[in-house]
């Protein structure tokens, strides 16, 4: 591949993760049609990044393409984001009970606390950014420490669906992720396999949560609560 084709390849990422961020948190809400030029020029980019990721999106459905109109926002339900949070909470909590496993565990450990200490620094220091890449940086040291790398892959490709961007900004969510960072630490040091799934599903309910009540709190499901009131009266 060129280093023209991969610079391109991964501004598409780029451009697909923020698209895909603003339909999770609701700044693009279902049946809004997203323009290529729009939003080529808010990004800074070219059309042809912004195509090829709606593309992509419209592959996760999340988009769909309409003749002559580009691409409308897909409607996002509350069940799709119980089962969006389900699915990245069961693949995690497997993924980390492999971890217990790998005889270099304590190695790992030892990384896991000292990358805690410093996203608990940037919770405090309200550091987003550095929240954001601590927090990258604890779930891959999980990651390693699993040894699975198929698993992993998964666990990656679901994680795209979580707005982190949402999270790092609320530093109630931050004390509560280096609680639960701490806690998931002590469990893979004793082995407790049942105590690293309860708490990973924990700690992906609350995300949920919080994204749900975001979603509330801006009437993104307004109207579908009053069509469905209407229909039942």
């Amino acid at each position: 591949m060129s280093r023209v084709s991969l610079r391109r390849t991964q501004l598409t990422d780029e451009v697909a993760d923020h698209l895909r961020n603003r339909i999770m948190t609701g700044s693009l809400r279902p049946g809004e049609y997203i323009r290529l030029d729009d939003t080529a020029s808010t990004l800074g980019c070219s059309v042809t990044p912004v195509r090829e990721a709606l593309v992509t999106l419209r592959g996760e459905g999340l988009v769909r393409s309409s003749p002559h109109r580009g691409f409308i926002v897909e409607p996002l339900n509350r069940g799709d984001i119980i089962d969006i949070f389900w699915i990245q909470a069961e693949l995690s909590a497997r993924l980390a009970c492999h971890a217990v496993d790998n005889s270099e565990l304590g190695v790992h450990l030892a990384e896991m606390q000292t990358i805690v200490d410093q996203l608990e620094l940037a919770v405090d220091t309200g550091d987003d950014a550095q929240v954001l890449n601590r927090e990258y940086a604890f779930h891959r040291q999980v990651n390693l420490a699993a040894n699975s790398k198929k698993l992993a892959w998964f666990v990656f490709s679901a994680s795209k669906y979580n707005p982190y961007d949402l999270y790092a900004r609320d530093t109630e969510w931050g004390h509560e992720a280096v609680a639960s960072h701490r806690r998931l630490i002590d469990y893979l040091r004793s082995g407790d396999t049942r105590a690293i799934r309860e708490e990973i599903h924990t700690q992906f309910a609350a995300a949920r949560d919080r994204l749900v009540q975001r979603l509330e709190s801006i009437g993104f499901w307004d109207d579908i609560d009053s069509d469905t009131a209407a229909s039942s009266a």
